[in-house]
């Protein structure tokens, strides 16, 4: 298998950009599935969930067509209902079904996996009683769900759980339903908003994306249209962090810093220094950096997808810093990792660790467990005296594209070993 050798100890300088939102790229695919016409998506980021996305849409009978970051997708016919195989490897599948319900009446699916955090244990009771809400049959059938309904018609349903990917999949459930769909405590990340303001320029009525309610008047027909994927958040902090972390004087071009404003907030704190721009970021190399607390939260509150990396720079930090995890049970887990670089880390419960620091972190041989997980350990590779080794880089591919180019483009000294 495929694995990562960083050298550590170099500061990195000059411009890396950031890519199309990963997080959108996954809801704008499977949203092709609502009209007969055909969708370009520009600003697509070259990933694997995005080539395994892209994969399971070309299994229901997509015509695709992709030229480096642009991507034309029809689909006049669709020719199944069930979900590939892909589908039970990729949490954000379950997005797929209800656009897929709305054009045939009914969809088969498996229960959506992912990496350890994401895979099969994670429930979906959000989606199954949101669906019943619209008016939708739901079984289970020889190990797979079985969604069905002659028309999709319009109801309220109160998210218990705040659900990113649950507001996405409802909303798109009921953009072609009879009558109007009421949905409360929505979330409200800026990748809702850009996927209801391009289904709106195609005729949907969403009102409120972006907000905590959310309303969808039904409509017969959802047109083709052009789509360009908003920078990517989660890139663009997990670059500051590295930035920060290393030491290093770095310019992010190409994103948005007010989709990411609670990390810029907490690195004023910190003694992190920037400057912004509309659409770039520039960390400055400083001194020491003080401890802070974090405890994850839907957004506009700190990103779960930002805690593994934050904790690396915690390791270097000027005193004790307690990292709460409220989102992922086990997204804290890799923090053992640290520990074997070296990290002085004590681990309270499975939603909180103190770091203490500084540390010196040193090369080891690592596994990444998810994809945030992995970003964070080539951090801690290049803060780390000596070589370290980061297997199954499966994971760190599904959301960072060719990240050891580019991070070699801005001095790291990483390289991908295959085979």
């Amino acid at each position: 298998m495929a694995k990562y050798l960083i050298e550590g100890g170099s500061r990195l300088h000059g411009e890396i950009r950031v890519k199309g939102a990963k997080n959108l790229a996954l809801k704008i695919i499977p949203a092709a599935l609502l009209s007969t016409e055909t969708i370009t998506i520009t600003n697509l980021p070259d990933i694997e969930d995005v080539r395994q996305t892209l994969a399971i849409l070309a299994d229901l009978g997509a015509s695709i067509e992709r030229d480096g970051e642009t991507c034309r997708i029809r689909i006049e016919k669709i020719k199944k209902s069930h979900l590939a195989e892909q589908a039970h490897k990729l949490r954000a599948s379950i997005v797929f079904t209800g656009p897929l319900l709305a054009r045939t009446g009914e969809a088969y699916f498996p229960h959506p996996g992912g990496c350890v955090i994401g895979a099969g244990t994670r429930p979906i009771d959000l989606f199954l009683e949101g669906f019943r809400t619209l008016g939708i049959e739901v079984n289970e059938e020889s190990g797979l769900y079985h969604l069905k309904a002659d028309k999709v018609r319009g109801g309220e349903y109160f998210f218990t759980t705040i659900s990113v990917t649950g507001t996405e999949t409802l909303m798109m459930t009921a953009v072609l339903a009879s009558g109007r769909t009421t949905l409360k405590n929505c979330a409200v990340e800026p990748e809702i908003k850009a996927l209801a303001d391009y289904l709106n320029s195609q005729g949907a009525k969403i009102k409120g994306a972006g907000t905590p309610t959310i309303e969808i008047d039904g409509v017969e027909k959802i047109s083709g249209g052009k789509f360009e994927i908003i920078p990517d958040r989660i890139e663009t902090g997990t670059f500051a962090i590295m930035a920060a972390a290393t030491g290093s004087e770095l310019t992010i071009s190409g994103c948005n810093p007010s989709h990411i404003e609670i990390l810029l907030c907490i690195f004023k704190k910190i003694g992190v220094k920037f400057e912004r721009g509309d659409d770039w970021l520039k960390i400055f190399a400083g001194g020491k950096v003080r401890p802070y607390n974090i405890k994850t939260h839907e957004y506009p509150g700190f990103p779960t997808d930002l805690q593994s990396p934050f904790t690396v720079l915690a390791t270097q930090a000027d005193g004790i810093s307690i990292i709460h995890e409220t989102i992922y049970d086990r997204r804290l887990l890799f923090t053992d990792m640290l520990a074997q670089m070296g990290a002085d880390i004590i681990m309270c419960d499975p939603h909180r660790v103190v770091v203490n620091g500084p540390t010196k972190l040193a090369g080891k041989r690592l596994t990444s467990p998810d994809l945030r997980a992995g970003i964070a350990m080539i951090i801690a590779g290049l803060i780390a005296e000596g070589t370290t080794e980061i297997d199954n880089i499966y994971q760190i591919d599904r959301g960072y594209e060719k990240i050891d180019e580019r991070l070699r483009a801005i001095g790291a000294k990483i390289q991908r070993v295959d085979g």
